[in-house]
């Protein structure tokens, strides 16, 4: 799948976004090394801390499922339908150290078809992880 392609199926799962608080909504999309692409939105609760961001609702999705190696993530968050730049939270960050190495692709969307790329090291360095990857 190319960049692109990860990106706008990121902004489709915004459709899905529940976010009656912010009005922000988020959609990811996480590749695979297998090439399987699973999606997420971000899901708001009255309770702020119970609320769950898009790009772990991927990551809860794949890994309920078996995944375990990926390979890139993209995230896009639209405001009024307006693209705007958001880059992973850090709670978010440190669910991709879990499972990804330093070099894992993140591409923030930034309009329809541009997007910033950048690794996980880049984005989370000197992260902090329990196991070797």
């Amino acid at each position: 799948m190319n960049k692109l392609d990860l990106c706008k199926k990121a902004i489709d799962a915004t459709t899905y976004s529940y976010s009656p608080y912010s009005n922000c909504k988020v959609g990811a999309a996480l590749l695979t090394k297998s090439g399987k692409v699973y999606t997420g939105c971000n899901i708001e609760n009255a309770s702020f801390s119970a609320t769950i961001c898009a790009e772990r609702v991927a990551f809860s999705k794949a890994v309920s499922e078996g995944e375990k190696d990926f390979e890139a993530i993209a995230v896009v968050g639209k405001i009024d339908n307006n693209i705007k730049v958001f880059t992973p939270c850090g709670v978010c960050r440190q669910v991709m150290t879990e499972f990804c190495d330093g070099d894992f692709k993140i591409f923030v969307v930034t309009g329809e078809n541009s997007f910033n790329e950048y690794t996980l090291s880049q984005l989370l360095p000197n992260s902090f992880a329990l196991k070797e990857k």
